[in-house]
């Protein structure tokens, strides 16, 4: 049985068209904000009619006002209770926007429910602004005036002109939800809703997905920066009886007062325009080269840094691939630039470039290769961050080349260097102290080097360190080491202190001397002496 005129106006009559709520809720927090107000009507012989086959019945033969009234007058009077700052959202046709009372109409309704007016949003479509523009700027004025707020609904589906939105002052925002059912698997429509959803922020507007089913299709919502959203996943149009379960079910949290904050938190940390400005700011002070390709190696930005490695503008890059601006390094960067095409993040590439002359030397560079992803998953292109370590390795190379003559020259020479700390409780010695003594630990304090000592020597060598530590006078220190095969052998130490400006010890340089050698000739000499001396007495 398909519903006649007759039928519509019966219901209407009987009281028979109610409303249901569906909830709208904080993509942020999860918070519900409010309720979209459904016109719902139960037939008494065919059942649920759908919104679609009476509405339409409604707009055509004039019934549409009438339509409203109803459904507005019980929506505000199931909701009195409805703490703040929730509000309900009421649908206005296309027609009523041409009735120059329906402001004080809805202003009335509102008042005798004792529902107030600034909690009151008015969701008009595309389509009600073609017939008479001037009339509908007139509405919105006053409906703005009694303290109403305005949504623009099902945008992108009709007529969509930004004329609309800049001559109405229009609050939300809504995207339809023909896009968000498919922006989790179509690209086309991902980027429709991303471009509403700046286009919302860049007026100041709050942007509102519908029809959102899935976890998926909320999470890239948010992730685009959409603050509010409403669907199946939080809920369906719902007689008012079912308004207490619907604001304790698990999806929606009821700390509405956080939620209000919430948006303007959402919006600030959403808003392309920001996000654009602070992406400027990091590409042009970064102390590194930065640009982002596309799946087609093709320049989409560049900083000035990265420019001037080839000693060209910025301009010169943008629009060109890798291969047109660069084709004699294309080769070094191509591998890793296709790696992060296909998904794989790399960082730490070192990329050596030949000289471009014969006087000039080989450049290296130490490159990043990130890929980025869009809300659906997929790579859109990837963002490389280049360094010049040319002077870093020709450092590290020559530090290399100079660690390596000072051991040669310290292989030739037989003695030892030590430092030490001004109060001798930190000594660092040359790793020859280790090639030199293996069976001896490598001292760490100005003692431990006294463990190998001979005993007759301690005393003594203490009493000189002690007052060169006090006095800041040179050190010089003859003493006996233990040897590995039992034996004592001969070492000197000598140091100096360096000193501050103000004449204090800051530290002590010195050097361990094998003088075994030397020692022993002078005893064979002395004993030879004696020897000799005993001899001519005879």
């Amino acid at each position: 049985m398909s519903v006649q005129v007759s039928d519509v106006r019966t219901a209407l009559q009987n009281n028979q068209i109610v409303p249901n709520f569906q909830p709208i809720v904080s993509l942020h927090t999860g918070a519900l904000v409010g309720f979209e107000v459904l016109a719902r009507w139960q037939h008494p012989e065919i059942g649920a009619v759908l919104p679609e086959n009476f509405i339409a019945i409604a707009e055509a033969y004039g019934l549409i006002g009438d339509l409203t009234d109803q459904v507005s007058s019980k929506a505000f009077h199931c909701a009195p209770d409805l703490p703040a700052p929730l509000f309900l959202a009421v649908n206005l046709s296309p027609a009523q926007l041409q009735d120059p009372n329906v402001p004080s109409h809805i202003a009335n309704l509102a008042t005798s429910a004792s529902f107030p007016m600034d909690r009151v949003y008015i969701e008009i479509t595309e389509s009600a602004l073609l017939d008479d523009l001037d009339s509908a700027k007139a509405m919105a004025r006053r409906l703005k005036d009694l303290g109403c707020r305005l949504a623009l609904d099902d945008f992108g589906t009709g007529y969509s002109s930004l004329a609309h939105l800049q001559a109405l002052p229009f609050d939300e925002l809504k995207i339809d939800r023909s896009f968000v059912s498919k922006m989790t698997t179509t690209r086309e429509s991902r980027k429709i809703v991303a471009a509403i959803v700046g286009l919302g922020h860049s007026l100041g507007l709050i942007t509102v997905g519908e029809g959102i089913e899935t976890e998926e299709q909320a999470d890239m919502l948010l992730s685009l920066g959409c603050e509010l959203g409403q669907g199946y996943l939080y809920g369906k149009p719902a007689p008012a009886a079912q308004i207490p379960t619907m604001m304790s079910t698990s999806h929606i949290s009821s700390s509405v007062d956080a939620t209000v904050k919430s948006w303007n938190i959402s919006s600030l940390e959403a808003l392309p325009t920001q996000r654009l400005a602070q992406l400027e700011a990091i590409y042009d002070g970064a102390p590194v080269g930065l640009c982002f390709l596309d799946c087609n190696m093709r320049f989409v930005s560049v900083n000035a840094r990265l420019a001037a490695f080839s000693g060209q503008g910025v301009t010169t890059y943008l629009g060109k691939t890798i291969q047109q601006s660069n084709p004699e390094r294309f080769g070094s960067f191509e591998p890793y630039l296709r790696r992060a095409l296909d998904g794989e993040a790399l960082s730490g590439v070192e990329i050596a470039l030949p000289s471009s002359g014969p006087d000039q030397l080989d450049s290296m560079l130490l490159c990043s290769f990130q890929p980025a992803w869009d809300e659906g998953g997929e790579v859109i292109g990837a963002s490389v961050a280049v360094v010049d370590v040319t002077e870093h390795k020709r450092s590290e190379e020559a530090l290399v080349e100079r660690d390596d003559h000072d051991k040669h020259l310290e292989a030739l020479n037989n003695q030892i260097s030590w430092t030490m700390d001004a109060a001798g409780d930190s000594l660092q010695v040359s790793t020859r102290w280790v090639r030199a003594n293996p069976t001896h630990k490598e001292p760490t304090t100005y003692l431990a080097w006294l463990e190998d000592v001979h005993a007759e020597d301690i005393g003594p060598a203490l009493r000189v360190l002690r007052t060169a530590l006090v006095s800041g006078v040179p050190i010089d220190i003859r003493y006996r080491v233990k040897q590995a095969s039992g034996g004592w052998r001969w070492m000197r130490a000598k140091g100096s202190p360096s000193l501050d400006k103000d004449g204090a010890i800051v530290r002590w340089y010195g050097t361990v001397e094998d003088i075994d050698i030397r020692e022993q000739a002078t005893q064979n000499e002395a004993e030879l002496s004696i020897g000799s001396g005993i001899a001519a007495h005879r």
